[in-house]
């Protein structure tokens, strides 16, 4: 191993400012018991790294993000089975640890996937956050089956179908077996198109008539993949009798769910590093990521890297970062190539 650098910062600064990215040594990291020490050679850059960063105080040391890499083993921890040095990896982390860009990085091994062999760097670094995401909600916390077609005959709406996470998870949905209706500006009617939603619907018409109007009385799942307060009341209107109304965004107000109460409907909240953060369920990730990266691989999903920077440097992630702080990017935005 040579040294170690990483790129990251002391506060959180607005992008147009230098020292927003930096370069930065970093000590040479050692694999815990359960860790995998990981050459980073793709990451991805996704919204919750701008929001974690403008929230950061100025400290003497320095915050490395970085939620989504693609990399080679290097080093494993004494009770890790089932890794060995020289498999190529991916992961999302998890932010209660320094991120991954940087050029070693360490991980637990419990949330991390071998690759197989297909996918570049690239189009396995833009699946781990947006897939563990739409699978945990779809799937764990609102109860569709994660097999393929096991869910025939059942209808999901997703709000903001052409987000990153909307876009895996109507793949993910449809793979399933689901109906998938999705919320979109008419201009990314093609892109729903193009991950299976079987409806689109615009996002300035009326939500129920508009679903209605499609024929569709009732759904068995909502899933809404944007602020929760705007959405709930036509979400509790729309779900089903014991279906589920899935959510991604705190809410900032006091939520009106009193008539889910006589549908014995559901609201489930997906955060894809609750488990990480309290240490719950780890292997339940990597299990995850193993199966998407299959799915991946065999052609039934894609992951939609539509920006690509080569190599991994502080100018490509600055480059990066700011075309995902404009909130209007279409796919993923990934750095690759290893570091410089």
């Amino acid at each position: 191993m040579t040294k170690n650098i990483g790129i990251g910062f002391y506060a959180g600064l607005p992008l147009t400012d230098p020292d927003a990215l930096q370069y930065v040594d970093l000590p040479m990291p050692t694999a815990g018991p359960m860790d995998l020490v990981v050459a980073v050679q793709a990451v991805s850059v996704n919204p919750i790294d701008t929001k974690l960063r403008v929230n950061i105080s100025e400290s003497e040391e320095p915050t490395i993000q970085g939620y989504d890499a693609t990399g080679t083993i290097v080093a494993t921890g004494h009770q890790v089975t089932g890794f060995h040095v020289g498999d190529r990896v991916l992961y999302a982390g998890t932010t209660t640890r320094p991120g991954a860009n940087q050029r070693y990085h360490v991980v637990d091994a419990r949330i991390a996937a071998k690759a197989p062999a297909g996918p570049d760097d690239a189009a396995l670094a833009a699946l781990p956050l947006v897939g563990l995401t739409a699978w945990e909600l779809l799937f764990e916390r609102m109860g569709f089956l994660p097999d393929a077609g096991a869910n025939a005959g059942q209808s999901l709406l997703i709000i903001n179908g052409a987000g990153g996470v909307g876009s895996m998870m109507a793949q993910l949905a449809h793979w399933a077996g689901l109906k998938v209706i999705a919320t979109a500006s008419p201009r990314h009617f093609d892109w729903l198109q193009q991950h299976h939603v079987d409806v689109a619907v615009d996002y300035h018409d009326n939500l129920i008539e508009s679903v209605q109007r499609a024929g569709f009385a009732t759904v068995d799942g909502v899933a809404i993949l944007h602020q929760t307060e705007p959405y709930i009341m036509p979400a509790t209107k729309l779900v089903a009798p014991l279906g589920h109304v899935g959510a991604l965004v705190t809410p900032t107000a006091p939520l009106d769910v009193t008539l889910l109460k006589n549908k014995a409907a559901s609201l489930d909240f997906e955060y894809m590093f609750a488990k990480t953060d309290n240490q719950v369920d780890l292997d339940s990730q990597g299990a995850i990521l193993l199966r998407l990266a299959g799915l991946l691989a065999a052609g039934t999903i894609t992951s939609d890297v539509t920006t690509n920077l080569t190599p991994i440097t502080v100018d490509n992630l600055r480059e990066a970062t700011a075309a995902v702080e404009t909130g209007h990017t279409a796919g993923k935005v990934v750095v690759s190539g290893g570091w410089e």
